[in-house]
């Protein structure tokens, strides 16, 4: 009964070794190409052992998706911790998130738009997506848990759609993200804009 413990550790290195072998792939390769067999021969196992911690392709792409986003979330939180005001700390956390996203080479490949980009899917069905997400909008301002969830899915179809569909550059988008975002999600009565005047 005292090694018990070890199993379930072993079973958390050998998901994340997996996970990451299948993240060396998807960032050279496109997500919908990189199949089992790949993932099981870059991580050194067979595909039996996969299919033991991965019961298939969905489910490890939604585990890797997941684990990247909680990684992607601790990263940002720090990064923005220090902003008091809740717009400003909203506008810097979109486009931290973006610019994140797009210098991993393994999550921006979830993106590209040769195909239907398999990363929109995904964003759209996770509920831990959602769930990070209507938690930063949470810690902007308390709202009705209803409010937040519906902004959470509409703020994660806009990062997505910009993630898809880039700006002209990251100035444009700190633009879009200003006039028409940040008043939907966390408006203010003076109306007053986050640049200085």
């Amino acid at each position: 009964m005292a090694g018990d413990w070890l199993s379930s550790r072993r079973a958390e290195v050998a998901t994340d070794r997996i996970l990451d072998a299948a993240g060396e792939l998807f960032a050279s390769n496109d997500v919908r190409n990189v199949g089992m067999n790949d993932i099981a021969r870059a991580a050194g196992c067979s595909r039996a052992t996969l299919y033991r911690y991965f019961e298939n392709r969905e489910v490890l792409y939604t585990a890797y998706v997941h684990r990247e986003a909680y990684r992607l979330y601790e990263q940002l939180t720090q990064l923005i911790e220090g902003i008091p005001d809740p717009r400003e700390r909203l506008l810097t956390g979109l486009t931290t998130s973006m610019t994140l996203v797009r210098e991993s080479p393994a999550l921006s490949s979830w993106f590209a738009t040769a195909d239907s980009p398999i990363g929109a899917e995904i964003a759209e069905e996770s509920e831990v997506i959602q769930a990070l997400t209507s938690g930063f909008l949470l810690s902007l301002r308390p709202d009705d848990p209803e409010v937040v969830h519906r902004r959470a899915r509409w703020l994660v179809r806009v990062l997505t759609s910009l993630l898809i569909f880039p700006g002209r550059d990251a100035e444009d988008e700190r633009a879009i993200l200003e006039e028409f975002v940040v008043p939907m999600v966390c408006p203010t009565d003076s109306g007053s804009s986050l640049r200085p005047h």
